[in-house]
């Protein structure tokens, strides 16, 4: 995708631009998005700023955390481009949603 998009003429200083306004973007929603839009904004916030995820699997009674980590997992082995054009996908598509 990247390649294509430097291909457009949108180079990775262009996807950062973006990423950053659309992590701004997602403060400014008129509603909460539901629970599974706020784990992907989540993991693909992690992927592409952290990378993979690490450490141990929060314990099943720790409800939040464990499905942050089980929604970043899904994302393993994600490269950070990939993860910055998803979220500024998903952020789009929440801005019509959510207002």
């Amino acid at each position: 995708m990247l390649e294509r998009l430097e291909n457009q003429g949108i180079g990775m200083p262009d996807l950062n631009k973006q990423f950053e306004t659309a992590v701004a973007d997602v403060k400014t929603l008129t509603k909460r998005p539901d629970n599974e839009d706020m784990l992907r904004l989540y993991a693909h916030y992690k992927q592409a700023t952290a990378g993979d995820v690490t450490g141990d699997r929060p314990g099943a009674l720790d409800f939040a955390n464990r499905a942050k980590f089980d929604a970043w997992t899904k994302l393993k082995g994600t490269d950070s481009t990939k993860a910055k054009e998803a979220y500024v996908k998903l952020v789009e598509r929440l801005k019509k949603s959510y207002g």
